[in-house]
């Protein structure tokens, strides 16, 4: 008997920026699905309390504190996990920063500098450090976590926007780069999704009720929406998938 397209026992899955929010429902997901994954974040207290919460659910888990925005802790993030297990079949860049709020033309150099190192050029780092190794071992999946603010404009976070819109760019020619070796890289765009790290873009009674009547299934994303299309994503369901850039914006982007 064939096994599920979803069913990932035994794959190594890397998520950055996974102790909570949409990081943190991507590795609950793929755990679930059978990965042992490796959590991480700029804390330590909050890899290991993320770490003893998966352990409670017999999940395999590894917990290494990161930040992207330097290239040695992404290698050593890598390395931990090489050493433990071996492998990395799935790699997922989702940790990112938005230090800013405000008119484009007034952000500060600092800010802007910010975002780009760790929206995107932490990326491609984390890229080279990870697919490399999937194509000696036949195959894997490279995800990122995109924006809809990378597809469309926006008045106070014109610069994450840019930032997402060149992680979508990026998968693409990675995508092409990369895909004769039989490693997919796709990335996911979501809409507002009620996370700490959107708070400043929903927890205003008002705003969220206007954005909640312009999208047609009328309610804000929960970070389980997303985690499910990482699943899919890194699964064989997506095999054929490559270069893509999935959106879940509850309709958003298309009214």
């Amino acid at each position: 008997m064939s096994k599920s397209l979803f069913d990932l026992t035994g794959k190594v899955a890397i998520i950055t920026g996974s102790t909570r929010g949409i990081g943190k429902s991507m590795a609950e997901e793929l755990a679930w699905a059978g990965c042992k994954v490796v959590v991480s974040s700029r804390k330590v207290e909050a890899c290991d309390a993320t770490r003893a919460e998966f352990e409670k659910q017999g999940f395999e888990v590894l917990a290494q504190p990161c930040n992207v925005s330097r290239k040695e802790e992404l290698r050593a993030l890598v390395e931990k996990t090489l050493a433990k297990w071996g492998r990395v079949d799935i790699a997922i860049a989702n940790a990112a920063v938005n230090p800013y709020y405000g008119p484009l033309t007034e952000i500060p150099d600092e800010a802007f500098d910010k975002v780009f190192l760790n929206n995107v050029k932490s990326v491609l780092w984390f890229a080279a450090l990870t697919l490399p190794g999937m194509a000696e071992r036949g195959g894997g999946s490279f995800v990122t976590v995109g924006s809809i603010g990378g597809i469309r404009a926006n008045t106070v976070i014109g610069a994450y926007g840019m930032s997402k819109a060149a992680d979508h760019h990026l998968v693409r020619n990675l995508a092409a780069e990369w895909g004769p070796k039989n490693v997919r890289v796709n990335a996911i765009a979501p809409g507002l999704i009620k996370t700490d790290f959107a708070k400043a873009l929903w927890e205003d009674a008002a705003r969220r009720k206007a954005r909640e009547d312009s999208t047609p299934l009328r309610r804000l994303g929960v970070p389980r929406d997303i985690g499910g299309i990482a699943v899919f994503l890194a699964s064989e369901a997506a095999a054929f998938i490559t270069g893509q850039v999935i959106v879940a914006d509850g309709g958003v982007t298309v009214v």
